[in-house]
């Protein structure tokens, strides 16, 4: 049996029959799709989604990179067993989805992207937004998505759809290929009909796996483990991915191994856990970083082992120091030379904990009495920061993190990307929940905060789900404030005015830069811009895309307005202005190295003395063999 129907509508009919199981729990793989139409793709899928609307529930975007975006944070949000399909029409539209792209591969996080592309027949050549490649005609705009995607196909036939489809649905579903995937649609196949069989619409279940450890590699891990007298689990991304956090919890608490977390990691035990002594890097802990110099096994579960995680290669100095990787991607679990566990993160650790404990196997007293007294000092180091003596004087950053710590509990959501913030949270948040730190570090990328948000408030509308964004970042990508208005999405806005890019300001001074070109003031005389503060006013803005705005001037309004936009049932935003962007942040300074290079040739004196240190950092990196 067949069905006639144009390619659009038959893909939009495919993606509303696809599943995803894991555990038993089964969902739906593409849950709606967001869109923004254009002569791209109004007639294919846009025509179809109204097809199909009660199938496929549609959301309308801004901007296509932000699109993205939320379609991301609602998959970490779904422990990627659901995602969403972002459609756009050709030119600017389809180029803008590339950032987002890249941001999901980075992560590997699903993402399924259907933009418009020119005419497979080429009777509309060059059609409007083309770009002409005269050295190709098969050449489009969307050929930029390739190298950020990890399944791309171009469908020039009706018939061509089925084979793209399937595939596309194998790599959003497969642990360790997941991240954006692009099927691009000439405007004129997706309005072409087809007789489709019937088989294609039928319902689908992807089961994602959970591949346990090869028995000789398990047996290799035990012994490196009872073998080392101090060592330390660096818990990434993967532990969340797997949802493996109880496991770990309860390998720490069986073995007394500390875990130190990554940015993506955080969250992996709860702040208050025994073995968690937080975060590890460049944006790491004093606790943390120490034990990691002196470490002499590093077990990364669901690690990439980025240059801010190894403090570029300064980080683990113990002399014969190894790592065990448990990852369920072999290209990861054979990082810094280690030796690989290539397991699904629950499963290993699962049969590691089963495993040790037939040796009874605990690290020694002393070892846990001396991380937990390191734990407790750094404590009342974050103790100190959030601590605000005068509350009617202006807030440090840190101040306002530690007004939103009072407040939240676990049902509240952090998410954050870029900037200063990250760094201040990674240091000092006390996360109280698996998913309550939501921080896209891969990537790092300036505007993903608020359309993120909304992506994890409508993959759990029941929680608390709040937007770190400073004004830097804000400035970039604020529009989806309308759509978080429009559907009523109650997502919570903490907006932060330093007035300029203070992270790459402080990194600016610190590497000779002088943080030049890094505040948000007038020009002066000289080029520079040193004059006085710009006359923007952030609140307004977001008044006037819709958003309720609180304004607090000091410590005390803040913790007020904080608790009042907590309780609201609208999207509501915070506003408060910290210190300006050549200021400190409050929080402890870095307690590792991270790689800039700096000018090697230079005569203003700040370079020459970032230069001095820089090479007195470059000398301790080492290549682990």
């Amino acid at each position: 049996m067949t069905t006639r129907l144009t390619v659009a509508q038959a893909l939009v009919r495919f993606l509303a029959a696809q599943y995803t199981e894991r555990d038993g729990a089964r969902q739906r793989l593409i849950s709606a799709t967001w869109g923004i139409f254009g002569h791209g793709n109004v007639a294919g899928l846009g025509q179809a989604l109204v097809e199909y609307a009660d199938d496929m529930p549609f959301h309308q975007g801004r901007n296509e990179q932000s699109m993205v975006h939320a379609a991301v944070g609602y998959a970490r949000q779904s422990n990627r067993l659901s995602t969403h399909a972002v459609t756009t029409s050709i030119g600017p539209g389809a180029t803008n989805l590339v950032t987002g792209a890249a941001l999901a591969t980075i992560n590997h996080l699903p993402v399924l992207l259907l933009p418009g592309d020119i005419f497979a027949t080429r009777v509309a050549d060059p059609v409007l937004q083309q770009l002409e490649v005269p050295y190709a005609g098969d050449i489009s705009v969307n050929d930029s998505l390739r190298p950020v995607s990890k399944y791309f196909d171009r469908v020039t036939r009706p018939e061509a759809l089925i084979p793209a489809a399937l595939q596309a649905m194998r790599v959003l579903t497969d642990p360790v290929e997941t991240g954006a995937v692009t099927l691009a649609l000439p405007q004129d196949v997706q309005a072409e009909a087809y007789d489709w069989p019937d088989e294609f619409f039928a319902e689908r279940t992807w089961t994602v796996r959970r591949p346990g450890a090869d028995p000789t590699e398990l047996a290799e891990a035990v012994s490196a483990i009872r073998a080392a007298q101090r060592p330390l689990v660096v818990a990434g991304g993967g532990v969340h991915h797997s949802r493996a956090e109880e496991a770990l919890a309860e390998f720490a608490a069986a073995t007394g191994i500390p875990v130190a977390s990554t940015q993506a990691g955080k969250g992996s035990l709860r702040h208050d856990h025994p073995q968690d002594v937080g975060a590890v890097g460049h944006t790491g802990t004093a606790t943390a970083n120490e034990l990691a110099r002196q470490a002499d096994l590093v077990i990364g579960v669901g690690t990439r082992y980025t240059d801010f995680t190894t403090a570029s290669g300064t980080l683990f100095e113990q002399q014969g120091v190894r790592f065990l990787n448990l990852n369920i991607a072999p290209y990861d679990g054979h990082k810094l030379a280690g030796r690989p566990l290539v397991a699904d993160a629950r499963s290993g650790l699962t049969e590691l904990t089963e495993a040790l404990q037939l040796h009874t196997h605990r690290v020694s007293g002393t070892y846990i009495d001396e991380y937990s007294l390191d734990k407790e000092r750094w404590e009342q180091r974050v103790d100190a920061c959030f601590e605000a003596d005068e509350p009617d004087i202006r807030p440090t950053q840190a101040q306002v993190l530690g007004a939103l710590d009072a407040l939240a509990d676990e049902s509240d959501v952090i998410v954050n990307a870029a900037g200063s913030l990250p760094g201040d949270l990674h240091k000092l948040w006390r996360a109280r929940s698996r998913d309550q730190y939501h921080l896209e570090y891969g990537y790092s990328c300036m505007g993903y905060e608020i359309p993120a948000a909304i992506g994890v408030k409508m993959a759990a509308p029941e929680r608390n789900v709040w937007a770190l964004v400073g004004d830097g970042t804000y400035l970039m990508m604020p529009t989806e404030i309308v759509t978080a208005v429009q559907e009523g999405i109650a997502i919570k806005l903490l907006l932060i005015q330093n007035h300029g890019y203070a992270s790459i300001g402080g990194l600016s001074e610190s590497v000779g830069g002088e943080r030049f070109g890094t505040a948000y003031r007038y020009q002066s005389d000289d080029g520079t811009y040193t004059g006085a503060p710009l006359p923007v006013d952030l609140a307004a803005n977001a008044a006037s895309l819709g958003m309720r705005v609180l304004r607090a001037k000091t410590v005390r309004d803040l913790r007020a307005a904080l608790a009042e936009a907590r309780a609201a049932d609208t999207p509501t935003c915070v506003y408060v202005e910290t210190e300006t962007a050549d200021t400190v942040s409050g929080p402890p300074p870095a307690q590792a190295w991270w790689d800039v290079p700096v000018a090697e040739t230079a005569t203003r004196p700040s370079a020459v003395k970032a230069r001095e240190l820089y090479e007195r950092h470059v000398s301790t990196r080492r290549r682990h063999l």
